[in-house]
């Protein structure tokens, strides 16, 4: 079993939760609940991965919170 790391965003215009795994080509999909947004991420990996394992263009590393006055 593979796993890869996936942003989630919620856009306020459409209320739509859209995700991607940072540095996969592709992998990116969108749904109105976490659930539908994990469930379509996974198929669309897995449709992925079936031209074999990616090269990956970056790393995530994680979030950074920026502070300013």
């Amino acid at each position: 079993m593979k796993s890869f790391p996936a942003v989630i965003e919620k856009c306020p215009e459409t209320g739509l939760y859209v995700g991607y795994v940072p540095g996969f080509p592709g992998a990116h999909s969108q749904g109105e609940t976490l659930d539908e947004l994990h469930e379509n991420l996974r198929e669309v990996v897995t449709m992925l991965l079936e031209d074999g394992d990616p090269k990956l263009s970056s790393e995530f590393v994680g979030i950074y919170l920026v502070q300013v006055a």
